[in-house]
């Protein structure tokens, strides 16, 4: 009778992290994305999940700020249609700076990709601006962008463009960078020296995306062109369509695709 007295033993330490970041993260309760929430946060690293009429559909980290990253997902999600900031909730954890090292919203998003969840980690949902060699390629459908588009109807709110948008002119250089500010999505130009010439009467009232990316457009020469994507706006000096284009502003007008 042979006795084994040997046997092979494995300790995956990064699962048992991932299965501890999941479990705290599932003992707290989801709460709404709001400002207000948001800024209840203490300003340190850590990882979070998003919530989507309570399902998960994203886990991110913040490397210095929770609140700083989660904000910028409000306000992505705050000019986009198809989608409403009611639908959404977020948990999150406070993670040790020296806890970085080994990518706590890896273990989480490995954990719970195996149940079809977090979806977005996977749909563009993430990225910040995509880069120029983006702009001429065909958004897939079951990407973040092309589900839930940029809201062209978004109006203005933003403080950092309040104040000139009390003014009565601006050049359209300053336009360009208030509107760039106030916009929750990626506005993208090429800047140009004569835009700094050209000044322009403001309304009085607020100016919703569609209406600023228009007033742009009518004084811009030239063959300058704004076009609207499903994620983002770029604005550059030459005529051009693009498959996934949505809106073209060209001479103050717009044309659908």
């Amino acid at each position: 009778m042979s006795l084994e007295n040997h046997a092979e033993f494995k300790l995956s330490i990064t699962k048992a992290l991932g299965d501890q970041l999941a479990a705290a993260l599932d003992d707290l309760t989801p709460a709404p994305l709001t400002s207000e929430n948001i800024q209840a946060l203490r300003p340190l690293p850590g990882v979070y999940q998003l919530y989507k009429d309570d399902d998960l559909v994203y886990v991110g980290k913040a490397d210095k700020s929770l609140p700083q990253r989660i904000e910028k997902h409000f306000r992505k999600i705050s000019g986009r249609r198809n989608i409403s900031l009611v639908e959404m909730s977020f948990t999150c954890l406070y993670v040790d700076e020296d806890f970085g090292a080994v990518a706590p919203e890896r273990l989480l998003i490995n954990k719970h990709r195996g149940q079809g969840e977090v979806p977005w980690n996977y749909n563009g949902f993430g990225n910040n601006d995509p880069g120029k060699r983006r702009d001429t390629t065909e958004v897939d459908a079951g990407h973040f962008d092309r589900q839930y588009p940029i809201d062209l109807e978004y109006s203005f709110s933003n403080p950092i463009a309040s104040d000139l948008f009390e003014s009565a002119e601006a050049t359209l250089a300053e336009l360009l960078a208030a509107t760039k500010a106030a916009l929750p999505y990626v506005f993208r130009y090429e800047a140009a020296k004569a835009f700094e010439d050209i000044r322009i009467q403001l309304p009085t009232s607020r100016l919703t995306a569609d209406e600023a990316l228009r007033m742009i457009s009518e004084h811009s020469p030239s063959p300058w062109q704004v076009t609207a994507l499903p994620g983002y706006v770029i604005m550059y000096g030459k005529t051009e369509d693009y498959p996934s284009g949505m809106r073209y502003y060209r001479a103050g007008e717009a044309v659908d695709a």
